[in-house]
């Protein structure tokens, strides 16, 4: 008999030790209980999920999920241990940073002896009117070459790796959180092009992506007003 999941609960996956390992949907857990959450965490970073579990968000493309369960190992056992999130986050990263190393990811960014951005370019979304240029881009290339915590979207105002007058749409988001992930980027660039310092710019966008997840009737209109027409 196959078994029952409540939500965000999509699939069991392995167990590490005591810690059972879980494919979620991130969709979900972003709209209806945390807007923050990224591809994958850990209870002492996200105390809603429990203690011994992993939660991991269902992929859309590439294959990231071990390179996702090494930095959670790495991260939860250091804040069992008490270490604060920002050192056990800096840690794990290390470490998955190895593994994505061994996986072979930088060599396919790096030309002419540095990581290239126009390799994790997958198609170009759309053009806007003010001359911002919108990506759908290979999240996996760019966390392993760029920046590992890149995750959803990003723009040239927030990561120096972006060329100037790009917005960037992680290729791993569902099609259904695209837009919504999209808003925010546009909102975010908006503000901090014109001077809004990048935590409150974040702040405001957080809030437009949320009401919009929660009333999507208004998504249409809100992109209109960023300019998406």
């Amino acid at each position: 008999m196959a078994e029952i999941l409540k939500p965000p609960y999509l699939q069991r996956d392995e167990r590490r030790g005591n810690i059972q390992i879980w494919i979620v949907d991130g969709a979900y857990v972003r709209g209806h209980i945390d807007e923050e959450f990224t591809n994958f965490g850990q209870h002492y970073r996200y105390p809603y999920i429990p203690a011994d579990e992993f939660w991991i968000d269902r992929e859309a493309g590439h294959n990231e999920r071990t390179f996702f369960i090494d930095h959670l190992l790495v991260e939860h056992a250091l804040m069992a241990k008490g270490m604060p999130y920002g050192e056990a986050l800096t840690q794990a990263d290390v470490e998955e940073r190895r593994e994505r190393r061994r996986g072979g990811d930088l060599r396919k960014v790096i030309r002419q002896g540095l990581p290239d951005p126009g390799v994790v370019r997958e198609r170009l979304w759309k053009k806007l009117e003010n001359g911002v240029s919108v990506w759908i881009v290979n999240g996996r290339l760019v966390r392993s070459a760029f920046d590992i915590d890149f995750t959803a979207g990003g723009h040239d105002h927030v990561y120096e790796f972006v060329p100037a007058g790009e917005v960037w749409i992680d290729d791993d988001i569902d099609e259904r959180e695209r837009g919504f992930v999209l808003l925010h980027e546009l909102h975010e660039r908006t503000r901090m092009a014109a001077g809004m310092p990048y935590s409150l710019a974040h702040q405001e966008s957080s809030r437009l992506e949320f009401r919009c997840r929660h009333h999507p009737d208004e998504l249409h209109g809100a992109l209109a007003a960023e300019g998406w027409a």
